[in-house]
């Protein structure tokens, strides 16, 4: 991406000093607009995105930058970053490469819908989460 994103309110971009520095990350799809998932960026994964032009979050469970699709090739291609009004909150318009955001092998993290009955799941898999994870 190579580009400095500024908030016009505040003059700034995302503001770190929010939220512990951990702040909320959405990646949605460019096309379709469907939400593909939601993540935690720090200042560090936030510059790291804007440098290659593909998503880097913050992984909270390894505790370390995560290179989205770095084991599954199903990488992020940022096609634009937007800032919320408070500035706490990233969305990041995506070309998802693989067909699959979501590390048990859906389109989307959300492919659960609560209804009446329960958790319904909505979709197919893309992927075999034992294939591509060997887990």
């Amino acid at each position: 991406m190579g580009t400095t994103i500024v908030n016009e309110s505040t003059g700034q971009g995302p503001d770190f000093s929010m939220c512990g520095g951990m702040l909320p990350a959405i990646a949605q799809d460019a096309e379709t607009g469907d939400v593909l998932m939601l993540a935690y960026m720090n200042a560090e994964s936030f510059a790291k995105t804007l440098e290659i032009g593909q998503a880097v979050y913050f992984s909270r469970s390894r505790n370390k930058l995560w290179h989205k699709g770095e084991e599954s090739g199903n990488v992020q291609h940022v096609q634009a970053i937007f800032v919320d009004c408070d500035a706490d909150t990233i969305l990041l318009k995506v070309k998802q490469e693989g067909g699959a955001a979501c590390h048990e092998g859906y389109r989307s993290c959300f492919f659960r819908q609560v209804t009446p009955a329960g958790l319904e799941t909505r979709g197919e898999r893309v992927f075999d989460p034992k294939e591509v994870y060997g887990k």
